[in-house]
């Protein structure tokens, strides 16, 4: 796959404003008031930055936590999973494979089959569907 590195002055142009903070500054929106937390249309999820499809609608779950949440990616290639030791917590950080924006976090209390939450931020997708 190849790699999409630009320079922060062009994720600024790129981006909205909102959109870079989350997706380039590791920022975190608002949960409840996003637009994917309680989409229930079919598709794909591809990362608002470069296109990379990352999760299916049929992996999304309610979570109850505000946020979109899956129980697995699309492939185990298509997120990197980064120790996050920010904010005087350990978490699990979620970013795209193609061009390292954050997505959101990783956490052990998802259903089954996996038992993993990826809970992302909706200004860090695109669904496709």
């Amino acid at each position: 796959m190849d790699q999409v590195v630009k320079t922060d002055e062009e994720w600024k142009k790129e981006l909205s404003s909102e959109a870079y903070r989350v997706l380039r500054q590791k920022g975190t929106e608002r949960p409840f008031v996003n637009k994917y937390h309680d989409a229930k249309e079919e598709g794909i999820y591809e990362c608002a930055a470069c296109g990379n499809d990352l999760f299916s609608s049929d992996t999304k779950y309610d979570s109850h936590t505000g946020w979109p949440s899956f129980w697995a990616p699309l492939a185990k290639d298509k997120v990197k999973v980064i120790l996050d030791k920010s904010q005087g917590m350990i978490r699990e950080e979620v970013v795209c494979v193609r061009c390292g924006s954050h997505l959101g976090h990783v956490f052990n209390d998802g259903p089954k089959p996996t038992g993993r939450r990826y809970c992302m931020n909706s200004v860090s997708l695109d669904l496709i569907k």
